[in-house]
């Protein structure tokens, strides 16, 4: 009996050192919405003085609320270089890029050929309220047309586009 009696004290003191003690995790999600797009596309053409084209394939994440919105643009920040293409004078030269565009998922693509700037960005696409893609993501592709003019001088050029997605 003293040992079971003993037993128990040490079980009550035990006791009276565990403490348990809570905590409530809270979080808030917002709209949001990520790009991979790669790091180069290559145009190319098959002479004859045929347009330069190409294809940028890319995969988009996005997370849009009830009265949250999602548009993804476009804009050329560094034009090809002296002696080659110019989107910036496009409109002189006849240096046209173009571009058609396709999404999956929640994203509804820009419609119609569009012509890419230096100026301002333009619509690849966007999504509208309540908008989910799968944890891996929506995919799509942009498909550019570039004129293949004579006046180029022979030689290596290249441009940067910097994809926008924004999220409201």
């Amino acid at each position: 009996m003293t040992r079971l009696t003993l037993i128990a004290c040490v079980l009550l003191v035990l006791s009276g050192i565990m403490q348990a003690q809570t905590t409530t995790l809270s979080l808030t999600v917002a709209d949001e919405g990520a790009l991979v797009i790669p790091a180069t596309t290559n145009l190319t053409n098959t002479g004859s003085f045929s347009p330069f084209t190409g294809v940028t394939n890319y995969t988009y994440l996005i997370r849009t609320g009830a009265s949250g919105t999602g548009t993804l643009t476009l804009k050329v920040t560094t034009d090809f270089g002296t002696g080659g293409p110019s989107v910036a004078n496009s409109g002189t030269t006849g240096d046209t890029l173009t571009y058609t565009n396709t999404m999956t998922g929640p994203g509804t693509a820009a419609t119609g050929t569009q012509t890419a700037s230096t100026a301002s960005g333009t619509s690849v696409g966007g999504v509208g309220n309540n908008a989910h893609t799968p944890k891996a993501g929506s995919s799509g592709t942009v498909s550019w047309t570039l004129v293949d003019d004579p006046v180029y001088t022979p030689g290596p050029y290249s441009a940067v586009v910097t994809f926008t997605l924004v999220t409201t």
